[in-house]
């Protein structure tokens, strides 16, 4: 066993809960990917901080975002005075506050939009869907930070939008996944490929529970498992 990396690796702050069925893939895949890097028995140095997505999905729905920001921001605060060396918020929509929990404490605050911008730009795609909560998809928050980066992002019509936001509410944030809701997301994926969308977001952190890359006709930028990676590269770089 390396001990040299034991003592360079910085430790993860999560900000998790929102769901936890996600948040248990971002512990998994951070853990993964340490121990492709370190060895078998290598694992991350990481700190969760887990909410109880009740008061804060009821926030959303009631546009009660400073409420939501408050809890945030103290979770950040919680992971930063815990000993964390950088935050994550392992959920697609609550970006929407970034700004705000970033500038709640002094680490660094690693947005889930970057490696996924960074993805698409190493891959030659400049046109991606974006499939999320009704908030990712037609709010800016993320759609801009894509575009500060030089990509053009389109997200499905109106009525999708409903049916793509509500499997996410309704059954994979409770865990439940369906063969049916799978060929929805089937069939408004390939109508934004034909739009002519290069790749494909998956902009919420559950998506990913239920399509993978062999439901896709182009390929898949999966912001759970980049974001994942990212950290995994920020909590080993030298």
């Amino acid at each position: 066993m390396n001990s040299n990396h034991t003592e360079i690796q910085r430790v993860i702050g999560l900000i998790a809960g929102m769901s936890w069925e996600s948040s248990a893939e971002y512990y998994r895949l951070i853990n993964q990917g340490v121990r492709d890097r370190l060895g078998p028995l290598r694992s991350a140095r990481l700190l969760m901080y887990s909410v109880d997505f009740g008061p804060i999905e009821l926030a959303q729905q009631e546009g009660r975002w400073d409420d939501a920001a408050a809890l945030l921001e103290d979770a950040a605060r919680r992971l930063q005075d815990g000993g964390a060396d950088v935050v994550l918020l392992c959920t697609n929509t609550m970006h929407k506050l970034a700004d705000r929990i970033a500038a709640a404490v002094r680490i660094p605050f690693m947005h889930i939009a970057d490696p996924v911008a960074a993805a698409a730009r190493t891959g030659g795609h400049r046109k991606l869907g974006l499939l999320g909560t009704r908030f990712t998809m037609e709010e800016p928050f993320m759609r801009e930070r894509l575009h500060q980066q030089g990509l053009e992002v389109l997200v499905p019509d109106e009525a999708d939008r409903a049916e793509v936001h509500r499997i996410i509410y309704d059954e994979l944030c409770t865990g439940r996944i369906h063969d049916a809701s799978r060929r929805i997301y089937q069939r408004v994926m390939a109508q934004l490929a034909e739009r002519g969308a290069q790749a494909m977001v998956l902009g919420c952190t559950e998506i990913s529970l239920l399509v993978q890359q062999q439901h896709c006709p182009v390929p898949v930028l999966d912001t759970t498992a980049l974001h994942a990676q990212a950290a995994v590269d920020f909590a080993l770089k030298p």
